[in-house]
């Protein structure tokens, strides 16, 4: 019904804004529809968004997913290619689902790859190749790699072995509220102190 372009933006506003209150080296990952990019409304909600909240452009990252490039892609990469220029990260989520096409790496210098889940719960020998070769796919191309979904100690240890640069999941943290996300970070910020 249209109304997830307007829900975007209000959620692209509220994750700045409570990300502006945050120590100064912490991202925040926002999830964007296909159909914010389709609304070419998307540079100009990020631009308000980061300018309502003072958040600093390369602490937003935004995570597309391979759908948000089907459709119109030369418009989608320019948008994205305009994202990075205002200093935004950019994440390709859930790589290795749906369409995932190598091509897409190519045309556009993803900050981050972040696979899927699927791959790390699957303790099969087709999952540990897929995730070695997604690992050093994107460490060649100078991407971090993030596997989703890690909720076991073992998982870990295979994502380690794998080379993967960042973790998601369960394991490491669930999900909280922004009240409790103040509490965790002041109490990280003492016990690192």
């Amino acid at each position: 019904n249209g109304l997830i372009v307007k829900i975007g933006e209000w959620v692209l506003l509220k994750a700045c804004m409570e990300a502006a209150a945050w120590p100064g080296d912490l991202v925040v990952a926002v999830n964007v529809s296909p159909l914010q990019f389709k609304s070419d409304t998307l540079l100009a909600s990020v631009s308000l968004a980061l300018a309502r909240s003072r958040l600093k452009p390369e602490r937003l990252e935004v995570e597309i997913t391979e759908g948000a490039l089907l459709a119109d892609t030369d418009n989608v990469l320019a948008t994205l290619h305009a994202l990075r220029a205002l200093g935004v990260k950019i994440s390709m989520d859930d790589f290795g689902t749906g369409y995932s096409s190598l091509s897409y790496l190519q045309k556009f210098p993803f900050n981050k790859i972040k696979i899927d889940r699927s791959f790390v719960a699957g303790d099969d020998p087709d999952s540990e190749a897929i995730l070695r070769a997604v690992s050093s796919l994107g460490t060649s191309l100078g991407m971090a790699i993030t596997a989703e979904g890690v909720e076991t100690a073992e998982q870990l240890k295979r994502i380690r072995d794998q080379n993967c640069t960042h973790v998601q999941g369960y394991l490491t943290g669930r999900p909280m509220a922004q009240a409790d996300v103040q509490s965790f970070l002041t109490i990280k910020r003492k016990g690192d102190g």
